[in-house]
């Protein structure tokens, strides 16, 4: 998971779904991808002036030709000073979470900022680029905000028929709707969009170009703000078309992180087959091996695409499965020995397409019964899991993608050629046709199959070289040292230690809980060395982090902080008010205490003193910690604490 590991190790996308940064609020979350492409943090007013068929509704002075409202849906005042283009889709979550922003943006600046929506529907979301075709479609009768509003709240619910029931509930012409997606009325302008949205690099969504200035990511509001404000100084006197061709900059290549390949790495690498499943042709004139992670979602996404290669080139390609379970998917180890375990038994796709069909539920369990579903023997699988009998292997396999650059998943090598992230199509097939051209000059004598690839694999780039003084898989190293005072937060761990690691988290986001699993494992290591202080940075897309925050700290004031934190992370997705309450009567709090303490808002300047705080040291993002002072941003694997805290040690 590209996007996913680059964010959440920094790591990934991303989708990138920091991924790379994998912190929320960070514009890189890659799998590549912001979702491939961004990640990012994660609306929009009712009403506005949106001419019918999503046009502008007469924007002052020209249009840009850099950056055009043409067509496009949007709302607000159309003589705005300030109009802010967005790059959305609506299969994407941190599109959807992004939409009390550009709310508050609307509330703040009803007669200064207008807002244009394209549209650019990521590969790996089957269902939005319909979903695009069926708001437009609903713009043409007037009702593409209305429609756009339901589509977001609507995101697990996309298919045609639900398209359909969503607009009959607007009251739209049924039989022009559903002609204008029969035709594929709208699917030229849909290209259009994605066509402008590559040549301003808006590669992952959500994107923002404010007057041309570029915004990646579900960034907070004082960002916008910030943007906004000085556009409304700079732009009066001026219209959309002048204040775009001052601000817009055409995208650079994207820079290399730091002990990452290249994007464009020509080179060959060494990535022997050894004892890794291998499906199609023996006689294959491609090998493309994968790198995956059975909890990854970016790694379920990219099966189909693998399905159409192996369905278009038929026995001319192969494909080879290796473990490379992510540190922060913490049922990914065990799932991997599952699946070789199963291979042992001659049914390793078999079990693999049902781990990625079901990648919420990869425990022991689970893991038992699809081995039961494919009549294995369970007592020669039961006892593989047991004996870890596979563990080595996979080890292995994670040793050798570290060898060769591969960080995050899924990562590919077609014929030793590196292909990362969950690519589309087209970028497989070039990859497939390149390897065919490479491969010629051999199969020209005859070779292919294991001879073939053996052949390749003789003169290929055995290990990955990071450029001198890059740390390979990390970030830059902030070697700053951070005033991070631990003042009245709640600690765990002994109050003397020596080593202090200070967290601003946020109990609704995802990369949050997954760093918790490492700071046990810290924990336990150390054990009386280190103390850990939790200090609360809800971010403002997560509506109902505040409130959590606030009701943490009512439990702290009962003695209860660390029990209601666990329950809060796992719980994640129930954190409105009757369950804070409920979580509270589960740990036997004094309930008159805790829902006083929330009437009061007695927590409030807490929090925002811990947001401050945040602001103030660059936490921007959610997670980032401080090791005695030094920072580390995102959900980091154990080492890069490890070796923090150990030179403190010292």
């Amino acid at each position: 998971m590209q996007k996913e590991y680059a964010i959440i190790a920094i790591v990934a996308t991303a989708v990138v779904c920091f991924v790379a940064g994998y912190v929320l609020g960070t514009s890189n979350v890659k799998e590549k991808a912001p979702e491939v492409a961004t990640a990012t943090t994660e609306g929009a007013a009712e009403g506005g002036n949106a001419a019918p068929g999503g046009k502008m509704g007469g924007a002052a002075g020209p249009d840009s030709d850099v950056l055009p409202v043409g067509e496009s849906a949007t709302k607000g005042n159309a003589n705005a000073a300030v109009t802010i283009v967005e790059f959305s889709e609506f299969q994407c979550p941190f599109c959807s979470r992004v939409l009390p922003t550009v709310n508050q943006i609307m509330e703040k600046y009803p007669n200064d900022v207008r807002i244009v929506f394209k549209h650019n529907p990521l590969s790996f979301h089957k269902d939005a680029p319909l979903a695009s075709e069926a708001a437009m479609a609903a713009g043409e009768q007037g009702k593409f905000w209305e429609y756009h509003d339901i589509l977001f709240k609507n995101q697990k619910a996309l298919k045609r028929p639900e398209l359909e029931k969503y607009a009959e509930q607007l009251g739209l012409d049924m039989a022009k709707f559903k002609a204008a997606l029969d035709q594929g009325k709208f699917k030229e302008q849909i290209k259009k969009d994605q066509a402008l949205a590559s040549k301003g690099g808006a590669r992952g969504t959500p994107n923002f170009f404010v007057n041309g200035i570029k915004v990646v990511g579900a960034k907070p509001f004082p960002e916008f703000q910030k943007i906004i404000d000085g556009e409304l100084a700079a732009a009066k006197g001026s219209n959309y078309a002048a204040r775009v061709k001052a601000n817009y900059k055409k995208d650079a290549p994207a820079a290399n992180k730091p002990g990452r390949p290249p994007r464009d790495d020509k080179t060959i690498y060494k990535v022997e087959l050894q004892d890794s499943p291998v499906k199609g042709g023996k006689d294959a004139l491609v090998t493309i091996v994968e790198f995956s992670d059975f909890q990854c979602p970016f790694c379920g996404r990219v099966n189909p695409t693998l399905a159409q290669i192996q369905k278009e080139y038929g026995d001319k390609v192969r494909i080879s499965f290796k473990q490379l379970p992510l540190p922060f998917h913490k049922d990914a180890f065990l799932a991997a020995e599952a699946a070789l375990a199963a291979g042992e038994q001659g049914k390793f796709w078999e079990y693999h397409d049902i781990l990625f069909q079901n990648q919420k539920a990869l425990k022991r369990p689970d893991l038992e019964k699809y081995a039961e579903q494919l009549q294995l023997n369970m007592g020669k699988f039961k006892a593989a899991l047991d004996s870890n009998k596979f563990k080595k292997q996979v080890e292995q396999e994670m040793a050798m993608a570290r060898k060769v650059g591969a960080r995050g998943t899924p990562h590919f090598f077609v014929n030793g050629k590196r292909l990362s992230g969950a690519q589309p199509f087209p970028k497989f097939k070039e990859a497939v046709e390149d390897a065919l051209k490479r491969a010629k000059p051999l199969t020209d004598k005859g070779m292919k199959g294991d001879a073939l690839y053996a052949e390749i694999m003789k003169t290929a780039v055995a290990e990955f070289k990071a450029p001198a003084g890059a740390k390979r898989g990390a970030p830059p190293q902030d070697n700053k040292v951070y005033d991070v005072p631990v003042g009245n937060s709640p600690v765990k761990g002994n109050p003397n230690a020596k080593v202090a690691i200070v967290e601003f988290s946020d109990f609704q986001c995802p990369f949050c809980s997954r760093v918790n699993p490492t700071m046990d494992a810290l924990q336990k290591k150390y054990g009386d060395k280190i103390k850990i202080a939790f200090k609360h940075q809800p971010l403002p897309f997560h509506k109902d982090a505040f409130l959590a925050a606030e009701a943490s700290l009512a439990a702290h004031e009962q003695g209860k902080f660390w029990e209601y934190h666990d329950i809060l992370f796992q719980n994640q997705k129930a954190l409105k008010r009757p369950e804070l309450e409920k979580y509270a009567e589960q740990l036997g709090l004094n309930m008159a205490k805790f829902k006083a303490a929330l009437d009061s808002n007695k927590f409030k300047k807490q929090v925002e003193e811990d947001q401050a705080l945040a602001r103030k040291v660059g936490a921007n993002g959610t997670p980032t910690l401080f090791v005695n002072g030094k920072k580390l941003v995102g959900a980091q694997p154990a080492p890069a604490f490890e070796k923090l805290i150990d030179e403190a040690l010292k």
